[in-house]
């Protein structure tokens, strides 16, 4: 399978890159690493594992989109005979078997470009929040709308689209897969164990930076993609705009001529929504200690996903771009990535 590439990106992984590297070197593959600005030796560490290495220029702003692009031009260019490209995140390694099942569900579908499987978080014990992620990557199996940031993928239908767009700082997956699936390709989930992920968050500020950005990537999105027929995150953005904005601020504008009661019946709605959310997780199978966390951090990151929308459309209505919102501490900063990761 020497038509396979890899591109792996990341800041400061520290020994989940070592991970990360070693699951997927050692394979006759073409292996590159992108670093954005890390300062704890991961350059010489993927070096010393065989890794090509791509270090991002320190004077533009850092995305995962701009390395994933990056890695793909070293590896395309270092290996012109590769066809398919694994993209995986510093803080992920590949199950074992992968790299066969994805390059046969590609070869096996000429018009798919886009192929993952499941990711699984390696600790998912050690937090709610790391328990939160490993249920949110838990996606129906089949044709898909959008893949996260570990995929393999057809250089072809990349090349076709123009790769990812370098100025996202979040959402650049499914940005990427709209242009794709607008272009004829399509994208799958397939069941297979695909990558394990090492969140390692602990803290409730991780958790809402986190979530923040990904309401970032909904506000812009929609933006760009949200228009019929793709309503590309539509849904995402007016149920942020609605819980996370306008009911809170009609009740704190109604608050004092009602002399208080618009701020208990908003208590009683979130309440009342956290139920239901609750519920139609209970239905679909879900334990009852997940379902009482997807509800209760499914209404208050309503309110987190607002701030990074506002984020967003500050920053749209004054000219200037955001920058990379990470949620790990600078001393233990994840590879960059989209809302999925």
């Amino acid at each position: 399978m020497n038509d396979v590439g890899l591109v792996a990106i990341g800041r400061n992984e520290g020994e989940r890159l070592r991970r990360c590297l070693t699951s997927a070197g050692g394979l006759g593959r073409a292996l590159v690493y992108v670093d954005s600005g890390s300062n704890d030796g991961s350059v010489e560490l993927a070096r010393s594992l065989g890794a090509d290495v791509v270090e991002l220029d320190l004077t533009k702003p850092f995305t995962a989109a701009r390395a994933r692009n990056a890695g793909f031009d070293r590896l395309t260019a270092n290996a012109p005979g590769v066809r398919y490209v694994q993209f995986i995140d510093g803080d992920c390694e590949l199950a074992q078997e992968w790299l066969s099942r994805a390059r046969n569900e590609l070869e096996t579908r000429p018009r798919a470009a886009v192929v993952c499987g499941r990711r699984r978080e390696r600790r998912p014990g050690d937090s709610i929040y790391n328990r939160l992620a490993d249920l949110e990557w838990d996606t129906p199996i089949g044709e898909a709308k959008a893949c996260g940031g570990d995929a393999m993928m057809r250089v072809e239908a990349f090349r076709d689209v123009g790769g990812y767009d370098p100025s996202l700082i979040a959402g650049e997956e499914p940005e990427l897969c709209v242009r794709i699936r607008r272009a004829g390709w399509t994208v799958h989930r397939v069941d297979a164990e695909m990558t394990l992920h090492d969140m390692a968050m602990t803290r409730f500020n991780q958790w809402w930076r986190r979530t923040a950005r990904a309401g970032h990537a909904f506000a812009e999105g929609a933006a760009m993609h949200g228009k019929p027929p793709e309503r590309h995150f539509a849904r995402e953005t007016q149920r942020i705009v609605f819980w996370g904005l306008a009911l809170p601020l009609l009740a704190l504008v109604l608050a004092w001529p009602t002399r208080g009661l618009s701020l208990a019946v908003l208590a009683v709605i979130y309440v009342l929504q956290t139920v239901r959310i609750y519920g139609r997780h209970r239905r679909e199978g879900v334990s009852p200690a997940d379902s009482r966390a997807l509800a209760l951090f499914t209404v208050v990151g309503k309110f987190a996903e607002a701030q990074g929308a506002l984020r967003y459309w500050l920053g749209r209505a004054s000219g200037r771009r955001s920058r990379v919102i990470e949620y790990r501490d600078a001393a233990a900063a994840g590879a960059v990535d989209g809302p999925g990761s």
